[in-house]
């Protein structure tokens, strides 16, 4: 306002202050540019020197870590330094007494081969003297021995075999049909059938809604504690026990039992009931174990097989009992071993224990054969037996004479009539299927299911498959197989390419 006014007086006073007041206006103007200049000076000049501070601490830092990393790292040279400086210092110490040992060994070699020259000239010595009495060398005298037992060897090996060969001849197929039915004969047993169900009777139907419970939890507490699925329907008195298990069968029969005729049936009561009839059946597998090998005669079997012995009650193959099968097995196989002359005793434990692979706690993709091989010797059994054990279906090669009695024993037992039980329809329709499952692949001409399903041989068109292909094949027809189908044990595939010239003579 001031300039203004000024300005204005300037006006009032003529054109020559006017001119004055323009001059006056222009240089209020540059001094206040260059004040707000500098101004703007001192601002950026201390904007710098803060950016330059910050940028400075931030190198000191990064410099410190760079500072310490390499510290460390020279740290750890050290300490590698150290522990490669012991190792050498080891290193040297071991090979000094390797040349220690090495020398004692070089002067007992050489001390050894002195004695060595000093038995050679001896034996030389009684040698020269032993051709100067007889009058013959060392090689005339070997030769002279050797051919007159050669000769005689010859002579009565010739006779003992002829002789042999004529009595086998004889009385080979009269001997082995008189041990087998004198085996079969001296077996009398009982024909178990098991099912998968068991049918648990009760006095009225009242007591169904008991066993069910308020909203079914009773019934749904005995299924998670048993692991059996319990059925109750409109059939009069009774309750059906379904598993394929029957040891579980058993215990949900006995829990059940004892639920019933205390009555009081509620969840805890439940766990608590089961759990001490599971124990009430571990204690009476281990004691049919037992009996049954007292009843056997069989000494000295380790608790945990005696265990297994045990479970068998329990398992069934084919509706078969299995530890009838396997009483029956082993009495077989004492009898047929005493016929041939073999050790019984031996003979009637693989017979035993044949079938311990059914009833493993674990169940493994293994064939029930040579996981019972496997248990027997993780027990300490006898190679034999182990060998008995895994070879009775021909899984592995048989290298005793107990093996093939195993296996013969276990075929009659379960081929006797009424021992075991198998739908004929289901039976010929798995093997129908195994046929025409590899009937389906291209170049297959025939095939046959043998030995029970447990073999398919298939004929293929040597035009259509060469010898590489049939590997393929092969592998293809099994991993189909066991992909689609359920069988029991294993199926073993062979697939046959043979090539045909025929012609006709006229």
């Amino acid at each position: 306002m001031e300039i203004i006014l000024t300005g204005l007086i300037a006006l009032v006073v003529g054109a020559g202050g006017a001119y004055t007041f323009l001059r006056f206006i222009n240089k209020q103007t540059v001094l206040k540019a260059a004040a707000e200049a500098e101004l703007l000076k001192k601002d950026k000049l201390i904007e710098v020197k803060e950016k330059f501070i910050g940028l400075k601490a931030e190198h000191e830092q990064q410099v410190q870590e760079r500072n310490s990393k390499i510290q460390a790292t020279e740290l750890k040279l050290q300490q590698k330094e150290m522990q490669l400086n012991q190792k050498q210092g080891d290193v040297q110490r071991k090979s000094n007494e390797v040349d220690a040992l090495k020398e004692q060994v070089e002067h007992q070699q050489s001390s050894i081969d002195n004695k060595k020259k000093e038995l050679e000239q001896l034996t030389h010595q009684a040698q020269h003297q032993l051709e100067t009495i007889s009058g013959l060398s060392a090689e005339q005298a070997k030769e002279r021995l050797i051919e007159a037992l050669k000769d005689e060897a010859k002579t009565e090996a010739m006779s003992y075999i002829n002789d042999i060969m004529e009595e086998a001849k004889m009385t080979a197929n009269k001997e082995a049909k008189k041990i087998v039915v004198q085996s079969i004969q001296r077996i009398a047993t009982e024909t178990a059938i098991e099912n998968s169900v068991t049918v648990f009777h009760i006095e009225s139907d009242e007591i169904k809604g008991r066993i069910i419970g308020r909203e079914g939890r009773n019934i749904r507490a005995l299924e998670a504690a048993t692991g059996v699925e319990i059925i109750v329907d409109d059939t009069p008195e009774a309750i059906v026990l379904s598993a394929f298990d029957p040891v579980r069968r058993e215990i949900a029969r006995l829990s059940l039992h004892q639920l019933v005729t205390d009555g009081r049936i509620h969840p805890a009561r439940i766990e608590e009931v089961v759990t001490k009839v599971r124990k009430q059946i571990e204690e009476e597998i281990v004691e049919i174990g037992k009996r049954t090998t007292i009843d056997l005669g069989i000494h000295g079997l380790h608790p945990e097989l005696i265990r297994l012995v045990g479970k068998m009650k329990y398992r069934s193959s084919y509706g078969q009992n299995l530890l009838q099968h396997s009483r029956e097995t082993a009495n077989l196989c004492a009898t047929m071993a005493a016929e041939l002359g073999l050790n019984p005793k031996k003979a009637k434990r693989a017979g035993l224990l044949h079938d311990i692979g059914k009833v493993a706690d674990e169940e493994p993709e293994l064939p029930h054969a040579i996981l019972g091989m496997r248990l027997a010797e993780k027990y300490k059994e006898k190679p034999d037996i182990c060998n008995a054990i895994g070879a009775h279906h021909d899984e592995i090669e048989m290298e005793t004479l107990i093996a093939p009695i195993v296996q013969v024993c276990d075929a009659i037992s379960g081929a006797r009539p009424g021992a075991r039980r198998e739908i004929v329809e289901a039976y010929v329709k798995r093997l129908n299927d195994l046929e025409a499952l590899a009937l389906s692949y291209p170049g297959v001409l025939k095939t046959y299911a043998i030995q029970a399903g447990r073999e398919l041989r298939v004929i293929v068109g040597a035009d259509k498959i060469d010898d590489k292909d049939t590997e393929l094949l092969s592998f293809d027809i099994a991993k189909k197989i066991q992909d689609e189908m359920t069988y029991p044990g294993q199926v073993k595939i062979t697939v046959i390419r043979e090539t045909r010239a025929v012609s006709y003579a006229k």
